[in-house]
Formats: C-alpha cells, sequence, structure tokens
C-alpha cells in the first residue's frame, strides 16, 4: 500500500518518494508552499450521505476510496460542513485512501438518537463522537485531519487515543485548551478576535445566532477567508448544514464552556481532567496555517514543542485563509499522505 501511495505522490504532486520522511524529521518554520484560493468548488457534493448509529448520535457521513484503503478521516470546522473536503476527499481517494467525513454533532444529518441527551458542545465529547464511529465501522487506525473545530478534535483524538493514529494533520497546530485555560485573559487584541465567543456568552447571542444563523456564518467566513472570493453556491451548499435542529444549542454550548459559563457532562470529565495537562502529542504530525488566516490562531512557534514525534509546519501561501481544506485542498491532501507516508 506504501508504493502505491507513493506512486499517486509523485503523480499529483510531483514530488519524490523518501523526501517526507527527510521533511518530518524536522521543525521547519520557514517551509512555505504557494496554492491560489479557489472561488468554488469543482465537485458539486459527495452524492450519498451514509447514516451509522454510534453511541448517543446517528452520524451522517460522506465516503469515498477503496473499501479495503488506508483510512483518512476528514473533519470539519465552525461554521462550515464536510464540503470543505469536497476536493480533497476525491484526491485521497486516487491515492488509495477510504476517506470517511463525517458531520460532527450539530451539523448536518447527524442527529441525536434520544432528545434526553445532554447538547453537549465540549470538545472532548466530540472527540469521543470520533472514536465511537471509527468503533462501529470497525477502522482500527486513520490519519485524522482538520481544521477549526475538526482540528481541535483530531488534536485531542491523537492526544487521547494515539494507539488510533496513523498520522495527524492539524490546521493551526495545537488547539487543545481547558476551562481553566480559557478564563486566563489575553491582550485585547487577541480578546477582540474572539468577538462571536463573547456574544455567545448571552442570550441576546444566543437569539441572535438562532435568528440569523445563515447571515452569521457567511460574515465569519469572510473575516476568517477575507481573500477567498467563495460564491453564493459554495456557501448555501454547506450553510445548508447549519439548519441542523440541534446546531444553535450545540454552537452556543462548546463556546460558553470553554468561558466556564457551561458544565460539561460527568462521563467526560476524565478526558478534560487529561487534556487540561497539555498533554504531549507523539503521533507523526503537519500542523499548517494560511498566509491569510484572518481568524484567532496561535503562532506555530508557540506550539512546535507539543509535538514530540516527526513534526513539520507548513504556511500555505498565496491568500489562503482559515478553511484551508477548502481553499487549498491539494496543500492539504498533500499533507495527509505526506504524514502518514514516512
Amino acid at each position: 500500500m506504501k508504493q502505491i501511495i507513493d506512486q499517486h505522490r509523485r503523480k499529483f504532486f510531483g514530488v519524490a518518494a523518501g523526501t517526507v520522511a527527510i521533511g518530518l524529521g524536522v521543525i521547519d518554520l520557514a517551509r512555505a508552499e504557494t496554492e491560489a484560493p479557489r472561488s468554488s468548488a469543482s465537485n458539486a457534493s459527495f452524492g450519498t450521505i451514509k447514516q451509522l448509529d454510534a453511541g448517543v448520535l446517528s452520524v451522517g457521513y460522506a465516503e469515498a476510496g477503496p473499501s479495503n484503503g488506508p483510512v483518512a478521516i476528514l473533519l470539519h470546522g465552525w461554521p462550515y460542513d464536510i464540503h470543505a473536503f469536497v476536493d480533497v476527499a476525491p484526491i485521497l481517494a486516487k491515492a488509495g485512501y477510504r476517506v470517511i467525513i463525517p458531520y460532527l454533532r450539530g451539523y448536518g444529518t447527524t442527529h441525536f438518537l434520544s432528545s434526553e441527551t445532554p447538547r453537549n458542545g465540549e470538545p472532548a465529547a466530540m472527540a469521543a463522537d470520533i472514536i465511537t464511529l471509527m468503533d462501529k465501522l470497525d477502522i482500527k487506525k486513520a490519519v485524522v485531519a482538520g481544521f477549526d473545530w475538526g482540528a481541535r478534535t483530531a488534536d485531542i483524538i491523537a492526544a487521547l487515543w494515539p494507539d488510533r493514529c496513523r498520522a495527524l494533520v492539524s490546521v493551526s497546530g495545537y488547539l487543545i485548551s481547558s476551562q481553566a485555560a480559557g478564563n486566563a485573559p489575553l491582550p485585547p487584541q487577541a480578546e477582540l478576535q474572539w468577538w462571536y465567543q463573547f456574544y455567545f456568552a448571552t442570550e441576546r447571542g444566543r437569539a441572535g445566532y438562532e435568528k440569523y444563523t445563515h447571515d452569521f456564518a457567511r460574515l465569519i467566513w469572510k473575516l476568517a477567508s477575507p481573500q477567498w472570493k467563495f460564491d453564493d453556491a459554495t456557501f448555501d451548499r454547506s450553510a445548508a448544514a447549519l439548519d441542523n435542529k440541534d446546531h444553535v444549542a450545540i454552537t452556543i454550548h462548546n463556546y460558553r464552556w470553554r468561558l466556564g459559563l457551561a458544565q460539561g457532562e460527568a462521563k467526560y470529565e476524565h478526558l478534560e481532567k487529561k487534556l487540561a495537562a497539555a498533554p504531549i502529542i507523539d503521533v507523526p504530525t503537519i500542523t499548517m496555517e494560511g498566509d491569510a488566516n484572518g481568524a484567532p490562531h496561535p503562532d506555530p512557534s508557540a506550539y512546535a514543542k507539543k509535538f514530540s514525534g516527526r513534526y513539520e509546519f507548513r504556511l500555505i501561501t498565496g491568500g489562503i485563509g482559515h478553511n484551508l481544506p477548502q481553499e487549498a485542498p491539494q496543500a492539504f491532501a498533500k499533507a495527509v499522505i505526506d504524514a502518514d507516508g514516512a
């Protein structure tokens, strides 16, 4: 399988097999790759969305590639959806990967099986959802890759369940945090970037997001990716996932939890305690950043030491914003293959 992946790497990216192992052996903060941001996706949809009961959820997910290939699980962020990977998935599928792209809780066709289940958006719960999905799909190990909430979820999986990870690709790097860390004040300019988190802490914010969900999402897309000229069709395709009846509740709980204004569930307390210690990640990792990311994100030098295994940082230039997989699908797919291929 590695030989097949190396062949596809040469075909799609023009790099020689073996260079990845060398590159992952160092922390190269100067490395940059250029990809022009796309105005719209070239693949209209994923086609059939599969549905599977897994834990407290019925999870909706797209799948591509051979059923017997190495698995790559791609995780979207807020307020986006699985179509962030609509151009990444076929690249990975052609490279031999079985690609799984689930809707997170509160998005798309993913829904709770019981009305009694708390609409909990805490990070540990989302990571546990993916582990449960892997169990249901009989996936022993996978490359986990994502951005925004998806990167945070992927980081947690790599930190707490390293035996389930072939490799990690995380846009904006190490995003594991805790309620205690969230209580620490930031410099004014940094706090300004989190304006929506403070808005969501109020009941006016909850009501506003519920009333103007699509308008709010479009504003975030523009602020987070100021040079990405997405069209209405591209936005509307993803915004439909935000019509999930639990989306507002999950979003509000997530951001209030971060500030200690909402509590999580007791069954995740042992996981949150581990995450509060900011655990080191030792699986093979590539972190990425777009050169025009307008969303809050840490400097790569601040988290480089949180990765103790084979590690590399990649800066993607050319006006790439927060939604890196959709704006620079070739670069994101290459990172998944490279992180896994050493």
